[in-house]
């Protein structure tokens, strides 16, 4: 045999294989169906018997970003495939998956997507009572869909949020758009509901954020899985940015060690932009995000970092010296964040608003706050607009 025919027979071999070995995981492993069939008896009961919700998943991703769907989106389903939509009825109480065809140009080139050529597998793996094209969604099949009498037709009226998005940025981020004399574009969930209405001006459109909302304020034992771990990781990768401090590094050489601490445990993607920030002038803008200052000796530095693990993020931030020991007022200053901290995790109880809570706090490290050093009224004014 010689050399060429031999390499094409390993080949054959070792190929099935590697395929086999090297298949991407396309769908979540976080959540099982019966969490998603959970949520959807919730949100079912939520509209009520004559009323259907429909759920809009993220477009296709514009570059070479992270394909991430929206948050709402996945919390029900946990289907990551461009433009899908979810649909829930409430008076059959069945609840549809609707996939775009399969995408073999895509497909070549990022990867297996789940497609409505996978209907079988989507609805094993989702739970969902039927998988359909999102080609067969016209205007036809929504009006056979809605029938006579209409029902009340629910979706998402703000944002949907993406990676490193809160809703509000995303509200901020569109209300700036519109006031552009030379954009005005509406937000994609604006389009979506102007279309429901110019289409189906029969049907009564309603806000399905407060619902959502109200469902996700409350965390499954999974979920808080999720949250404790991206929690952990958040604090390795700060004390993994503290062990690297010494001056003359710059700011974004400390992003960067916790941000390799992230990626090496799991995360795909940073819940929120780096907070790095050092010196007195930049950690007093709060959401500071260049992290190109020079580390200066003397100065403390602030880190507010953490990733996104599973969909699913936390929110942590410490401050420490950048030559490694605190100067007297840099203790005081750093020994009061402390105190009031424990101050509000105290009161932090069932039944109590959040403002409470931080009357509560304030009114208990007023006697505290008149023992620091640092304490003038510029201090005072900045504390109580908290």
């Amino acid at each position: 045999m010689n050399k060429c025919r031999w390499w094409l027979m390993t080949l054959l071999l070792v190929i099935p294989f590697m395929a086999q070995a090297q298949s991407p995981v396309f769908y979540q492993n976080n959540f099982p169906p019966e969490e998603f069939k959970a949520r959807w008896e919730k949100l079912l009961d939520g509209i009520g018997n004559n009323a259907i919700a429909i759920v809009q998943g993220a477009p296709l991703t514009n570059g070479f970003n992270f394909p991430r769907q929206s948050n709402e989106f996945y919390y029900l389903c946990g289907v990551e495939t461009p433009h899908s939509y979810l649909l829930l009825d409430g008076r059959s109480r069945k609840v549809t998956l609707l996939l775009p065809p399969r995408n073999e140009a895509l497909e070549r080139s990022e990867g297996r997507v789940l497609s409505a050529a996978d209907s079988d597998l989507a609805k094993q793996l989702t739970g969902a009572d039927a998988v359909l094209s999102t080609e067969g969604m016209t205007n036809d099949w929504m009006g056979k869909l809605l029938g006579r009498p209409a029902p009340a037709i629910y979706a998402l009226f703000t944002p949907a949020e993406g990676s490193a998005q809160s809703r509000y940025e995303l509200q901020t981020a569109n209300a700036g758009i519109a006031a552009d004399y030379w954009d005005g574009r509406v937000s994609r969930e604006a389009q979506f509901i102007q279309l429901l209405r110019t289409r189906f001006p029969r049907a009564d459109v309603r806000d399905l954020t407060p619902l959502i909302d109200q469902m996700r304020s409350v965390k499954s034992p999974r979920e808080i899985a999720l949250i404790r771990r991206a929690s952990q990781l958040a604090g390795m990768g700060i004390l993994e940015a503290i062990r690297s401090t010494k001056p003359g590094l710059f700011e974004y050489q400390l992003d960067g060690a916790a941000r390799y601490v992230y990626l090496i445990n799991g995360s795909r993607l940073e819940g929120y932009r780096s907070i790095t920030a050092s010196g007195t002038a930049n950690i007093w803008n709060a959401h500071y995000y260049r992290n190109n200052s020079q580390l200066k000796d003397g100065d403390l530095i602030l880190m507010d970092y953490a990733p996104d693990y599973g969909y699913y993020t936390s929110d942590i931030a410490r401050m420490w010296p950048i030559n490694g020991k605190y100067a007297p007022v840099q203790r005081e200053l750093l020994q009061f964040v402390l105190e009031y901290r424990n101050a509000i995790m105290k009161r932090i109880r069932p039944g109590v608003t959040s403002n409470s809570i931080m009357s509560e706090a304030a009114a208990a490290m007023e006697e505290v706050f008149k023992r620091t050093k640092f304490q003038n009224p510029c201090t005072k004014r900045l504390l109580a607009s908290w």
